[in-house]
């Protein structure tokens, strides 16, 4: 009664004080189911947020906080105060440009510094969202999902823009498979734009490695995108992008005049560059003595010290102006697996003969570990097992454990872990086995396939072969039992594979499976080498093609199987090839026919794909026997494709006109009902719907 500011009642009640009890209680009682509706509605908004969030694609570890990114260095608090500086002025500079491009040759610290601009803005409550491509890296080694992982994180950060990117998406609920330009203009520009009285709030991009991106034509066009932020007026869009000097992004910034600010790491004035490494240098190796006094007797510990300012001195003079050489050196050096940093700083200054780059500074005397003190065939085989397995590594375009990777390349998991031990200056090796192995840095990458290098390193990866051979491989792991009809035992053509448990996916398609399934082509294409008749893809296809296509289905990825049969057909040599090329081309037909239905249900590629194609279908006939038994009276179909290739369905009311864009890589039609949509002519797929008042 107390809660209540009520007095114990005594008998007989009083009429009107029970009456104002009574009244009392009702409010109270009203306030709390007022209250629990509010947190209703706030709770059936957090579903509606997170709704919203699951139809938005996110490149996995591309953000600068992602679980992948936790152990990745920022810049030292003593380093980089002059280029930050300038950088967060920037940013507050209400009259500023709307790009920053900072640009440098690789190795230079151009991730380290975004990194450290992305947490400061982070810190200091800025809205900021991030992108950090990385070849190799799956989905952050190309722009797919760039703008829905930027909306994914601004949504989270900015209330005023949810309303209008939760809009934007039931406008169009395939918005994030529509072209960049839409998704950019839908789900960043116009919200933003949107978000009334909110002129003073500054909202940060970070956009780094560009250069990393997987598509020349992609890099020039998120730089014409990016321009575009000088259109946003309610909010302070600012854009901070860093890459290379690389042609086409020199190309795309001069295409867009002076709506950027530009700085060159590789231009800053050398003392100031030397000064960075310095207090770097000094700062590692102290951490290395203390380190090692920590793990061994007294009599055997560094002096504190160590190694003195001559020797460090010579440390900061070989790096300049390379950060990641100081790092690699300093990693080098720590590497108990290899001896005392006493012995490894002396090899690695002895390794320096006259080394053409400052890459081949760098990673020389780290890869000169694994053949010293043997000779011949010794030697041969230790650099042809580097080939095999650190090649791979470098040139995958997902990264993998070294589970997966055993698996891939059929070699024990404990080959692969001695042939990495004295790698992990150069190599991300986490401890567990089922994690992906990653580089630290693309420039080792870039070191290891570099053809000037081929008279001086030993370690030269051949870029074609390799490629060649990783295909070889992912065939041969596909064409055994792991690719079968209905591996995943559904039994009903009509089975959705929404309806399938992810358990079930993952345990019949590991990474290595899944890797194979995907990539496969791609190893091709960038062999150079040429697909014909009755060889090794040849045979693949004619038995596990739709098995294939099922997988693709099963792992989310049948829309990328129409851009893997074009890759495919610009392999096939054109004169020994003529059987390999009817079976592609038919087998596209096919999927641009039936990729919805395929898509929904994966069984259907044996079912009415194969039963509702033209008699003389190349895949119908080769597949017949994949026709389930129990449909015993086949429909009747036309004798041969006509000249269809695809209907392409969306509008709502009659289609009245259509038109090709000028370089025909995209198809217009206008409906009745002033709706407007863009295709893709090559895939069939909708890219954006316009509405026209």
């Amino acid at each position: 009664m107390r809660a209540f500011g009520l007095r114990a009642l005594k008998w007989p009640f009083e009429s009107k004080k029970l009456e104002h009890i009574m009244a009392g209680l009702e409010q109270h009682q009203n306030t709390m189911v007022v209250a629990m509706q509010i947190d209703q509605t706030a709770e059936v908004l957090t579903i509606n947020h997170k709704i919203d969030l699951s139809k938005l694609p996110v490149a996995k570890g591309a953000a600068f906080n992602s679980q992948a990114n936790e152990y990745v260095p920022r810049c030292h608090p003593r380093t980089r105060l002059n280029v930050l500086a300038g950088i967060y002025n920037w940013f507050e500079d209400p009259h500023g440009k709307c790009i920053y491009w900072l640009c440098g040759m690789a190795g230079t610290g151009k991730s380290t510094i975004s990194r450290t601009v992305a947490e400061y803005l982070t810190e200091k409550k800025i809205p900021c969202a991030s992108f950090f491509f990385k070849k190799g890296e799956g989905d952050r080694g190309g722009a797919a999902l760039l703008f829905t992982t930027i909306a994914a994180q601004l949504v989270q950060q900015l209330p005023c823009i949810v309303p209008h990117v939760r809009a934007a998406i039931e406008a169009d609920m395939n918005i994030s498979d529509k072209t960049k330009s839409g998704q950019f203009e839908k789900l960043i520009l116009e919200p933003l734009d949107k978000c009334e009285g909110q002129q003073s709030t500054i909202v940060s991009i970070v956009i780094d490695a560009l250069d990393e991106c997987d598509l020349e034509e992609d890099v020039r066009l998120m730089v014409l995108l990016l321009a575009r932020a000088m259109e946003v007026t309610s909010v302070r869009l600012r854009f901070f992008i860093t890459s290379r000097p690389e042609l086409p992004i020199r190309l795309g910034f001069k295409s867009i005049g002076d709506s950027y600010k530009e700085l060159a790491l590789h231009e800053i004035p050398k003392p100031d560059i030397k000064n960075d490494i310095a207090v770097y240098l000094e700062d590692q190796l102290k951490a290395i003595v203390q380190h090692y006094n920590m793990s061994v007797e007294t009599r055997r510990q560094l002096p504190s010290q160590w190694p003195g300012s001559k020797d460090t001195e010579r440390l900061v003079d070989m790096a300049i102006p390379l950060f990641i050489y100081a790092a690699t050196a300093c990693r080098f050096i720590s590497d108990r697996r290899l001896g005392g940093p006493k012995e490894q700083l002396e090899i690695f200054f002895n390794s320096h003969r006259n080394p053409k780059s400052n890459l081949d500074a760098t990673y020389l005397p780290v890869l000169e570990q694994l053949t010293r003190d043997l000779k011949g065939g010794e030697k041969r085989a230790v650099i042809t097992k580097f080939k095999e397995i650190v090649g791979t590594i470098v040139l995958l375009a997902s990264p993998l454990s070294i589970t997966s990777l055993a698996n891939l390349l059929a070699v024990d998991t404990e080959k692969i872990d001695r042939q990495l031990d004295m790698l992990h200056s150069v190599l991300n090796i986490p401890l567990s086995p089922d994690e992906p192995i990653r580089l630290f840095h693309l420039s080792f990458r870039d070191f290891l396939i570099d053809k000037e290098n081929f008279d001086i390193n030993s370690f030269w990866v051949d870029e074609q072969e390799t490629h060649q051979m990783v295909m070889a491989r992912c065939l041969k792991l596909l064409s055994t039992d792991n690719l079968r009809t209905d591996i995943c035992d559904l039994r009903r053509p009509g089975a959705l594979r929404l309806d399938i448990e992810q358990e079930t996916i993952d345990t019949r398609f590991p990474p290595e499976m899944q890797y194979a399934c995907l990539y496969w082509v791609h190893h091709l294409k960038e062999s150079g080498g040429t697909v014909r008749d009755h060889d090794q893809v040849y045979d693949f296809l004619i038995r596990h093609l739709l098995n294939w296509i099922e997988a693709l289905s099963l792992i989310g990825r049948i829309s990328e199987s129409v851009g893997m049969l074009d890759n495919l057909l610009a392999t096939i040599d054109s004169e020994d090839g003529v059987e390999i090329s009817a079976i592609i081309r038919d087998i596209k037909r096919i999927i641009l026919i039936n990729r919805w239905s395929i898509d929904e249900a994966p069984l259907q590629i044996y079912s009415s794909a194969i039963l509702f194609a033209p008699e003389q279908s190349v895949i119908r006939n080769m597949f017949k026997d994949q026709i389930p038994p129990w449909i015993s009276l086949l429909p009747q179909v036309q004798s041969n494709w006509d000249a269809c290739l695809a209907t392409l369905e969306g509008h709502n009311d009659w289609a009245r006109a259509v038109s090709f864009s000028p370089d025909g890589r995209q198809l217009a039609s206008a409906a009745s009902g002033g709706t407007i949509k863009l295709w893709d002519p090559a895939t069939g797929r909708c890219t954006a719907t316009l509405a026209v008042a």
